[in-house]
């Protein structure tokens, strides 16, 4: 079984292009921090490679930037090629099958408030910043939202559906089953 299943935040805003034969292709990195602290107290954070392709593609492409939440459910792939040297190259990439917001409505600041990714659609407001490179190695999440409680029922408008997921910081529970 190949599974893999990461939250975190993009470094940068997705990169979206076609194939010679049109086929859309989207990739981006994705901030992802280690469960445990190293000696100096911090938590490590590797930095992975996601590609989409087709719709999943598209969406990231046109709702997904820099320093967003987010939740990749793929699979893991090896590519090797030669390079114009003759040297032989590798890259470790996830192959994203399903993209998921992760950021809540409050932490995000803007309109996307439903639990969701590809198949439920919808937009997503933008957020300002995005992650910092510190000068001692690792990476800085952007300051958090004032407010960080669940939203209540006062803040719902009378008639409307809402679904919200509250994404932990200790990135224990996600917004889908397993």
């Amino acid at each position: 079984m190949n599974k893999v299943i990461l939250m975190g935040r993009l470094t940068r805003d997705p990169e979206l292009r076609q194939t010679q034969s049109g086929v859309p292709v989207c990739s981006f990195t994705l901030a992802v921090d280690r469960r445990f602290k190293n000696q100096q107290g911090e938590y490590p954070t590797d930095f992975i490679p996601i590609v989409a392709w087709r719709q999943q593609a598209e969406f990231a492409g046109r709702w997904f930037q820099q320093g967003m939440r987010v939740a990749v459910v793929g699979s893991l792939q090896v590519r090797t090629w030669d390079d114009s040297d003759g040297n032989r190259r590798y890259v470790t990439e996830v192959i994203a099958d399903e993209l998921h917001f992760a950021d809540s409505k409050r932490d995000g600041g803007g309109g996307y408030a439903q639990q969701g990714g590809y198949q439920q659609g919808g937009g997503y407001g933008q957020q300002s910043g995005g992650y910092t490179q510190r000068s001692g190695g690792g990476y800085d999440a952007p300051e958090p939202a004032t407010t960080t409680s669940a939203p209540t029922k006062a803040d719902e408008e009378p008639g409307k559906e809402y679904s919200y997921f509250e994404a932990p910081d200790d990135d224990t529970s996600l917004p889908f089953d397993i």
